[in-house]
């Protein structure tokens, strides 16, 4: 796809997310060409729509288009943390663990193949990450103490250099995973980053960050059902130490 086409296609969905979310998010997206592009150019697709989900704050249950490998319009149980597995229907409103994302707990499902299901996600979490450290980054410049913008102290530029330090690593592990450890890996490392971002620019907005009437914690909440989704940060980190101590050696995950 040349610079150009994608410049296009990434206004136009960042557009259309910000107009539309959840079923009507669904509807627009495969009106937009979301099934061919899943087929022929999943390279681009994925990690371009799933990134604008999160920048964006929308919400649409396309994941079940890439855990299945199709955009069919079907539906499948999906693990999350702590044992449990949860059914993210077309359509509906929000549940007990989000009350925007329709989430269903259903009692247990059969194993589906993840690796492409837990990078998309992770790059979901990477975007609601970058949303967050644009927020703060913002704050900061405005805001301002003892007749100086709060982005001059040291305390709260450690915060946002470690923000960004985190997000750009988990996007390097986005981009190199192709195998089922290397995209363990990189949800773990897109879930840390998202949870370390919710941390620290929730410190650097103050008060404020806690409100409802904040853009910011929507992004919170998404960033914390997310990284449960398909395994939390936690949960995969032990299960790639297992994988090291079954083998008695670490995979090489990416050729350098």
């Amino acid at each position: 796809m040349e610079t150009a086409e994608l410049d296009l296609l990434t206004d136009t969905l960042r557009k259309t997310m910000s107009d539309a979310s959840g079923a009507e998010l669904d509807e627009a997206l495969t009106a937009l060409g979301w099934p061919e592009m899943l087929a022929e150019l999943p390279e681009v697709a994925v990690p371009l729509v799933f990134r604008l989900l999160g920048e964006t704050g929308a919400h649409a249950p396309v994941l079940n288009d890439v855990v299945l490998g199709r955009a069919s319009g079907e539906t499948v149980p999906l693990p999350y943390a702590g044992g449990r597995w949860v059914l993210w229907p077309r359509s509906g409103s929000g549940t007990g663990l989000d009350e925007e994302i329709p989430l269903a707990a259903v009692p247990e499902g059969s194993p589906v193949p993840l690796a492409a299901g837990r990078r998309a996600v992770g790059w979901w979490l990477l975007g609601s990450g970058r949303a967050m450290l644009a927020l703060a980054r913002a704050h900061a410049l405005d805001r301002t103490q003892f007749g100086k913008p709060i982005a001059a102290f040291q305390a709260v530029r450690h915060r946002l250099a470690e923000t960004l330090v985190a997000l750009e690593g988990a996007e390097a592990c986005l981009v190199a995973a192709t195998d089922d450890l290397g995209s363990l890996l990189a949800k773990a490392a897109a879930g840390d980053a998202a949870l370390t971002a919710a941390r620290h620019c929730q410190q650097v907005l103050g008060g404020i960050g806690f409100t409802a009437e904040h853009a910011l914690h929507r992004h919170v909440r998404r960033a914390l059902l997310l990284d449960g989704l398909l395994g939390s940060s936690r949960e995969l980190t032990r299960e790639a130490g297992e994988v090291v101590r079954r083998s008695g050696s670490a995979p090489r995950v990416v050729e350098l």
